[in-house]
């Protein structure tokens, strides 16, 4: 059954926003947030609007979509998402370190090759002793960075309530501003 969808997410006034061919650009100060939408998308004062008036299921879960990554934009631009990991180890002592978009995580499980975690362009990492910050203006660069990291001391065929080493999560700062 088709039904009027409508959508209204208004934008705050510190932020700039833009819509061309279904691309949306925001901009506060120097950060800037830009995404492509398959949804068809208008700007009317400081409000973005998704309108269908006969859309179905799936075109009503697109418009719901969209409108929750403009507000993961927005929230994004007025603080920044951060995520905190732990480096945890037992035996073997880990060093870690920042080369060329990569994280180097040396000495794992007394491994001699090193294991490397991608860092997605737009994330910023900071290394304090055994702590590393991901932090950035997009949800997804920051989480898709700070799971990268963790999968990357992932242990394979072995114990793991005996192999207990690796980097973990341990806290996830949401980006709305307070």
């Amino acid at each position: 059954m088709r039904k009027e969808i409508k959508e209204v997410v208004t934008i705050p006034e510190s932020i700039e926003a833009e819509v061309k061919d279904r691309v949306v650009t925001m901009r506060k100060d120097s950060a800037t947030a830009e995404r492509k939408f398959k949804v068809d998308i208008k700007k009317e004062g400081n409000s973005l609007i998704m309108h269908n008036p006969q859309a179905t299921k799936k075109e009503k879960k697109l418009i719901k979509s969209a409108a929750a990554h403009i507000r993961n934009m927005i929230s994004g631009l007025q603080k920044k998402y951060t995520y905190k990991l732990k480096v945890c180890f037992v035996h073997f002592p880990v060093s870690v370190e920042l080369k060329s978009g990569e994280l180097i995580i040396k000495n794992f499980l007394g491994e001699k090759v090193p294991r490397k975690a991608k860092i997605l362009p737009g994330a910023e990492v900071k290394i304090e002793k055994d702590e590393i910050t991901v932090s950035s203006h997009d949800k997804e660069i920051a989480g898709q960075t700070a799971a990268n990291i963790e999968n990357s001391t992932r242990i394979k065929a072995r114990d793991r309530r005996v192999f207990q080493d690796g980097i973990f999560i341990i806290e996830k700062e949401k980006g709305k501003s307070k």
